[in-house]
């Protein structure tokens, strides 16, 4: 159960920002004991990956604060989370963890499994993502995506941090992530049908056509 939780988060966590999972288990491979990745997946904690993976999330924090470039980011990115994803749940559920001693063995015998999990999962977060996302740029026009593009990688890392020390507490992260997604998605499509109906009926009348009287 904890290996599946442990994934989850991961997983969810690379729906948000593909890359602060992938370095948080990277960097805490490699320079702590608080996760022991197999074999499969040491490659994970290498130096020049770690560098890779580091430059790439610069950019990806800088994108994704930006508007309209969030957007097109939000377009690309719909490849590589759902990757990123696959790859930290199969990671993840196969490591020794500070919560998991010893992983489930079949996740460690069916490595796939695991791993089209996880692209499951951190797909429906960034489609989820993206929507919200979306809707907030068009009531805000744009000003909205720094901020939440801040809550997004805090959550992320959040997420990583309590998959791999409280598994348990994924749970409570991912109902109040749901609930906050659903809170601001019908917030920002309230206003914005508000301001549609509003330009509606601020619509001149049409004059009626020639050699009709009214």
């Amino acid at each position: 159960m904890l290996e599946i939780l442990t994934g989850l988060g991961l997983a969810t966590a690379s729906g948000l920002n593909a890359f602060i999972p992938l370095l948080g288990i990277g960097l805490l491979a490699r320079f702590t004991d608080l996760i022991a990745l197999p074999a499969g997946w040491a490659w994970l904690s290498n130096d020049w990956v770690l560098i890779i993976v580091g430059v790439l999330l610069v950019l990806e924090l800088v994108a994704d604060k930006v508007p309209a470039l969030d957007h097109v980011n939000d377009w690309i990115q719909t490849v590589i989370r759902p990757t990123s994803g696959g790859i930290v749940f199969g990671a993840g559920t196969a490591s020794s963890t500070a919560a998991i001693q010893d992983p489930a063995s079949f996740f460690t015998s069916n490595a796939w499994v695991p791993v089209v999990i996880g692209i499951g999962i951190a797909l429906l977060t960034h489609l989820t993502k993206s929507s919200t996302r979306a809707a907030a740029n068009v009531v805000t026009a744009g000003a909205a995506a720094p901020i939440l593009s801040v809550g997004e990688d805090a959550i992320s890392v959040g997420l990583l941090f309590s998959a791999i020390l409280v598994p348990l507490f994924v749970l409570v992260m991912l109902a109040m992530l749901g609930v906050l997604a659903w809170l601001l998605f019908r917030s920002f499509k309230r206003v914005r049908d508000a301001r549609a109906a509003r330009s509606g009926s601020a619509a001149p009348p049409v004059p009626p056509a020639p050699g009709f009287s009214a």
